[in-house]
């Protein structure tokens, strides 16, 4: 049997990543200057990570005109969702296993010098 780690998204599990992931578990829309508030993160580090969400099919990305600027929104695709439930998934599973396990054996007694 293979521990439950070898399942986890790597590209999910950079701190950032699962962090903005979550955030949008449960938005449909969200626009990229409360993205970058809410998870404090620089607009670079945040737009690095939406990049490489979306080149992975996990997220979209929509821009829209907003006067003389531009709005970015962020959603989850039904991909992103279920990769994302995955990856909680595989979290759970290592919490599991790390509350099933019992020593094969008695610790070695320790000596105080």
């Amino acid at each position: 049997m293979s521990h439950p780690r070898k399942n986890l998204d790597t590209l999910i599990h950079s701190p950032v990543r699962f962090s903005l992931m979550a955030a949008l578990q449960n938005l449909e829309d969200v626009d990229f200057r409360f993205l970058a508030e809410l998870l404090e993160v620089s607009d670079s580090t945040l737009s690095q990570s939406l990049t490489a969400l979306s080149d992975a099919g996990l997220i979209t990305i929509r821009k829209e005109p907003a006067g003389r600027r531009v709005r970015t929104w962020v959603g989850l695709t039904t991909e992103g969702k279920d990769a994302f439930a995955r990856h909680l998934a595989t979290l759970r599973a290592i919490l599991d296993a790390g509350q099933e396990t019992t020593p094969s054996a008695e610790p070695p007694e320790r000596t105080t010098p």
